[in-house]
Parts: C-alpha cells; structure tokens; sequence
C-alpha cells in the first residue's frame, strides 16, 4: 500500500488508494463539524446517516436494525434514538400493518438543519458529476458499490477479531 508503485497501473491504483483514503478523512471533518455544530456524537451521526440511507431506498429503518448497523446493544440504541428524538433530527413512526413495529426516519427539522449544512456540498457534487458521462458514471459506481462491500467486509472482520459482538444484519 506504501510502496513504490513501478508500472502505470500500479501508479494509479497507488493514486486512486489515496484518492480514496483523502476523500474519506475529509467526508469524516465535514461530518465532525456538522456533529459538532449541532451536538452529536460519532454514534449520533454514524445512526443519522443509516436513517438517511434507509429512507433513500424506502425501507425505513427500525431500531434493531439500526443496532445492527453501527453493533449497538438494544440499551445504547434506545439511548441513542431518544437523544436524537428529543434533539428533533429524527423521529419514531408506528408501522400502520403492525403498531409493535417501530420505524425511524428523518424529522423535518433535523432534514432542514442537515440540507442547510450539507447542500453546497451536494452541489458540489453534481457539479463533478456533469462531467462525466452516464457510461464513466456507471463504472464509477461499479467501482464504488465493491469498494463498500470491502470495506464493510474489513470492518466486519476488525469486529471480530476484537472480539466484538456481531450484531450483523441479516443478508
């Protein structure tokens, strides 16, 4: 990973390595600062982040699976949805097929704070993104989507290894 890389390819693996790795110290400073404008601990912002992604694809999230994600006892996670809860980032939305069943998504207030934040960045982003083709676009996601897969798979390893309870979703 830190060695001289002799051929093309290994000078651009090298470089998209890198790219990668500024790319995400720098994703983790933005959210720090967001965090720390409004508050919000790393557990904070890591289950903002997973309510926003489930409600992307609409499949709200519950707050088991939300324990699941960031390996959370049920204890932590109900700590964690009460602070964001009373803090108005999100809220506790009942399933209307099976009132036991419990749904968290965004509140209004806590999408406006995030969208007030995070909008020039978004802009920025698509910005980027005009230039590049649909066909470069796909690729890119391509390359991205097996990137997470990896490293969610590391990440799930390093868990075991320190002997954490797996709290793994299921596939």
């Amino acid at each position: 990973m830190y060695r001289r890389r002799e051929t093309r390819r290994g000078r651009l693996i090298a470089d998209i390595t890198n790219d990668l790795r500024r790319y995400s110290v720098d994703a983790q400073h933005i959210g720090h600062a967001f965090a720390g404008l409004h508050g919000l601990g790393a557990s904070d912002l890591h289950a903002l982040i997973a309510v926003m992604d489930a409600e992307l694809v609409g499949d709200p999230i519950t707050p088991g699976r939300l324990g699941e994600l960031l390996n959370l006892s049920s204890g932590a996670v109900t700590a964690l949805v009460d602070r964001l809860e009373r803090a108005g980032h999100i809220r506790r939305d009942r399933d209307t097929a099976d009132r036991r069943k419990v749904f968290l998504r965004y509140a209004d207030a806590g999408a406006e704070l995030a969208m007030e934040f995070f909008g020039p960045l978004g802009r920025r982003t698509d910005e980027v993104m005009a230039g590049f083709d649909d066909g470069e676009l796909e690729i890119v996601h391509r390359f991205m989507a097996a990137m997470v897969t990896s490293m969610r798979q590391h990440r799930d390893e390093v868990r075991a290894a320190r002997g954490e309870p797996t709290r793994r979703p299921p596939a």
